[in-house]
C-alpha cells in the first residue's frame, strides 16, 4: 500500500518546510485583498507562514509576503494579521 504524500509549503518567514496543514495560508483575492485564510480553501493566490508572531515579523521585515504577491502590503494588514494570529492562539 503507498503511502499518502503530505503537501509541503515553505513558511515565507523562516523559510523552512512543513506540511501546509500547520501553516497559516495568507491569499491575495482576485480584487486584492491580503487576508488570512484559516480554511485553505478562499479563492486566490496564496503564501504561507508558520503559526506564530515570530514568523509574520520576519515575513514583514524581509518583504517576502509583498514578494510573494508582488504588491505593497500596508501596515495596518500585517496588524491585522498579527492580530488574527494572537487570537487564533487562544
Amino acid at each position: 500500500m503507498k503511502e499518502k504524500k503530505t503537501a509541503k509549503r515553505m513558511c515565507t518567514g523562516c523559510g523552512e518546510m512543513f506540511d501546509k496543514r500547520v501553516l497559516i495560508r495568507v491569499v491575495k483575492s482576485p480584487q486584492g485583498e491580503i487576508s488570512i485564510d484559516l480554511t485553505g480553501k478562499k479563492n486566490g493566490k496564496g503564501a504561507y507562514v508558520c503559526n506564530n508572531i515570530e514568523c509574520l515579523k520576519k515575513a514583514r521585515k524581509r518583504k517576502s509576503l509583498e514578494r510573494a504577491f508582488s504588491m505593497k502590503i500596508e501596515n495596518s494588514v500585517y496588524d491585522k494579521m498579527e492580530e488574527e494570529i494572537i487570537n487564533g492562539k487562544e
